[in-house]
């Protein structure tokens, strides 16, 4: 228990005396929520089954009376009208009618004069009969991360919240006052919720404007453990998210920004670098001062290659790009290093990581785990030189026990840099990528040794808690791995630690879509931020765990894993797809481009990404344009386009496929992932610039079976929505017409 402000008891006096009115008292599923009129204020109070409250602050007029004008129930809640000297307010309160302790609450202002609010207060309280409750927040929003604030009630024992504010009904306050809605959901205990940003421009004169819009989940449990913190987290999470609007998706070609993409790749200049008759990847493009990195080749190879496997096609660059690999061996630790060996001493010094021998934790384990992927595709120069690097990164892990730091140098291991920030640790997830490689290495070698070395790293990920993320790609390998090592050992500690790295993946995503200021001309909803303090999303994180959310799902097939990750996973994939286009700068505005790129140059012709995607008023294209981060079309065409048997379509569908198989029938069948409450789009393509025949579209699931209806679209194609996680079987128009294929 914190202290608290004299505003904060003021409030808490007046809602545990008795002197507020009660206007309205509902029963959800056990709990009481009763809407009380205070002086400048409407509170929804919301009390326990067994005990304790809360109260939301909903219309506000601060040192101004607040009157009641009007009610108007419905059979799914109830609106009240209230009036001040400053405006108009509008409150809508509706009730789930799931069985779930579930509300929402709306809040809208019309001024009657052009305001600003200089300071607004956070709008939850913590009410006690006899003493004030203490509590814990388990996560708050950070940045423009959701709007979300997860905590218990511990003392009494009251119970959980998953508090939800859909920021982006705030868009109109935002746009007009030019604020931004990062860190408004917080707080200190007992004061904690959302608070308006201050602006520094009016609200203009009447004007409807939301001034809050939120969702609240209750609960009487506590979890007591980081593992029943993360599935409570992302229970309520799933359940908050099946309730939300969400908006529709719009379907782009990506197979024709690959061919675009891979044309800059392949042409563009400021892509490429040669040395020793070697061409080599540049980081950013026209970047020529830094050396190449093994990172970036193999970020864009295997995509790359992904790619040519699915396509059945020979493509150049592949062997271009694999001749260079050998080059970056480092003879002086006997394993890969991060730089063309070379050319290391043309460093400049300018930052930690481009100091000379000094390597940046979770850069020498992410190159092995793509050279593992590339011995699995039987290339023997990548296993010699992914098992050759073992001892050398093994050796590192034992050195620091584990617990890597930031930077360290590679000759001495001697630590750089320690920890991210003050007393917040290194690299914490480095020990789950780590143990990735070790699995690749046992799966190659069937090697014990490899397998006990993964599981010593794994259990040192136990205690980490949400603060378990360093970068958002690495905790995905960290999951995937877990769940690996869950499969081989049949250890639940590995499953429950894998929803652990999902759940802090998860945190660290805005469920929002930002339409004000620059962020009107692109999607933000469902981002995943690179770090748990990075103030932008970026290309090359995102899509890397794209690909390894649809991995975690696929095996996780035979696993009976919770359905609140299939369902968030999936979505995730969904507006993943919708989306990215928007981190390619020929699909921006030119204003929207930042001019000055901390890295190498910006070439808004070009189908290579920006690394960075701001929110709000910022520019992007801030850090650069990211040559490692082309890998994107590449990583997403083989996963969501599949060519039908006999028939020149392509089918697209949004959500995660697997266990494609074509019938002697000529009809195509497959598993799509997800949750069957929600629902994906399937596009059928026309690959000869014909109109597509008819086709059938069945859904089945255990021993219920859904005929869909495609509807013809004015381009040619046919489109479809199904549900999720079911047995999808399409049948062509010849199939439909002769029952079997002619």
């Amino acid at each position: 228990m914190n202290g608290f402000s004299p505003w904060y008891a003021s409030v808490y006096q007046s809602l545990t005396d008795g002197a507020v009115q009660t206007l309205y008292n509902h029963s959800l599923h056990g709990y009481s929520v009763q809407a009380k009129l205070s002086e400048h204020a409407l509170w929804l109070v919301i009390d326990w089954p067994k005990g304790g409250s809360i109260a939301l602050r909903t219309a506000y007029a601060p040192d101004q009376a607040l009157q009641l004008t009007g009610t108007k129930t419905s059979a799914g809640g109830i609106r009240f009208l209230l009036g001040s000297p400053l405006g108009e307010h509008v409150v809508d309160l509706k009730f789930d009618p799931a069985d779930l302790p579930l509300f929402h609450c709306s809040v809208s202002f019309t001024p009657t004069q052009p305001l600003m609010f200089p300071f607004w207060p956070r709008d939850l309280v913590m009410l006690g009969k006899s003493a004030h409750p203490s509590g814990h927040v388990h996560i708050s929003q950070k940045g423009h991360r959701s709007g979300l604030l997860y905590f218990s009630l511990t003392k009494p024992v009251i119970g959980s919240v998953l508090y939800f504010q859909h920021l982006g009904s705030l868009k109109d306050y935002n746009e007009d006052t030019h604020t931004e809605a990062a860190d408004t959901v917080g707080g200190q205990w007992p004061e904690i919720g959302f608070a308006l940003p201050a602006g520094t421009k009016p609200l203009k004169t009447g004007k409807n404007y939301m001034l809050s819009n939120v969702t609240l989940l209750l609960s009487d449990a506590i979890p007591k453990t980081e593992f029943e913190k993360a599935e409570q987290f992302l229970q309520m999470l799933s359940e908050i998210y099946l309730h939300m609007p969400k908006p529709g998706t719009d379907y782009h070609n990506w197979p024709d920004i690959l061919q675009k993409s891979l044309h800059n790749l392949q042409h563009n200049p400021g892509c490429w670098q040669q040395f020793e008759q070697n061409a080599f990847l540049n980081a950013y493009v026209s970047d020529y001062k830094t050396p190449p990195e093994i990172m970036v080749q193999m970020a864009v190879l295997l995509p790359l290659m992904d790619y040519a496997e699915w396509s059945r096609t020979e493509i150049a660059l592949v062997d271009v790009m694999k001749k260079g690999i050998p080059a970056f061996f480092d003879d002086q630790i006997d394993a890969i290093g991060r730089w063309l060996t070379s050319q290391e001493d043309k460093l400049d010094q300018s930052e930690e990581h481009k100091k000379t021998r000094v390597m940046d934790s979770w850069y020498l384990h992410h190159p092995l785990l793509n050279l593992s992927r590339l011995a699995e595709k039987g290339d023997k120069m990548a296993k010699d030189i992914f098992l050759t690097s073992l001892e050398f990164v093994i050796k590192v892990a034992r050195h620091f026990k584990y617990e890597w730091p930031v930077f360290y140098n590679l000759d001495t291991l001697e630590v750089v840099k320690a920890e991210t920030q003050p007393g917040k640790g290194g690299e914490k997830d480095v020990a789950g990528i780590y143990a990735h490689i070790l699995l690749q290495a046992y799966e190659l070698t069937g090697l014990q040794r490899y397998l006990t070395e993964a599981k010593k790293a794994a259990r040192s990920l136990n205690g980490k808690g949400f603060d378990l993320f360093y970068q958002a790609n690495n905790t995905a390998f960290t999951a995937k791995a877990l769940l690996k090592l869950f499969k081989f050992t049949g250890d639940k500690n590995y499953l429950r630690l894998s929803y652990l790295c999902l759940a802090n993946l998860l945190r660290n995503t805005a469920i929002w879509d930002c339409q004000y200021g620059n962020g009107k001309n692109i999607s933000t909803f469902f981002t995943l931020f690179p770090l748990d303090d990075a103030p932008y999303t970026a290309v090359y994180e995102e899509l890397e765990c794209f690909s390894s959310f649809h991995e975690y799902i696929r095996l996780a097939q035979d696993v009976d894993i919770l359905p609140s990750i299939s369902l968030l996973l999936a979505e995730y994939v969904r507006y993943m797809l919708h989306r990215a286009i928007y981190y390619y700068p020929p699909a921006l505005p030119e204003d929207m481009i930042s001019k000055e790129p901390k890295t190498g140059e910006i070439d808004k012709r070009l189908w290579i990404p920006l690394e960075d995607l701001q929110f709000g008023f910022n520019q992007s294209g801030t850090v650069g344009q990211e040559v490692y981060g082309a890998g994107l079309a590449f990583a997403m065409v083989p996963r969501h386009y599949f060519k039908l048997p006999h028939a020149d379509i392509m089918l697209f569908i949004d959500y995660p496929t697997f266990n494609h198989k074509n019938t002697r029938s000529g009809s195509l069948q497959f598993d799509v992932k997800g949750d069957q409450r929600l629902t994906c789009r399937m596009i059928f393509l026309p690959l000869n610039g014909k109109k597509t025949g008819p086709v059938k579209v069945t859904g089945r699931r255990n021993e219920h079976t859904s005929v869909y209806q495609p509807r013809r679209e004015k381009d040619g194609s046919i489109s479809v929505q199904v549900h999720g996680n079911q047995k999808i079987i399409v049948e062509l128009n010849k199939t439909i017409k002769h029952g079997k294929r002619s």
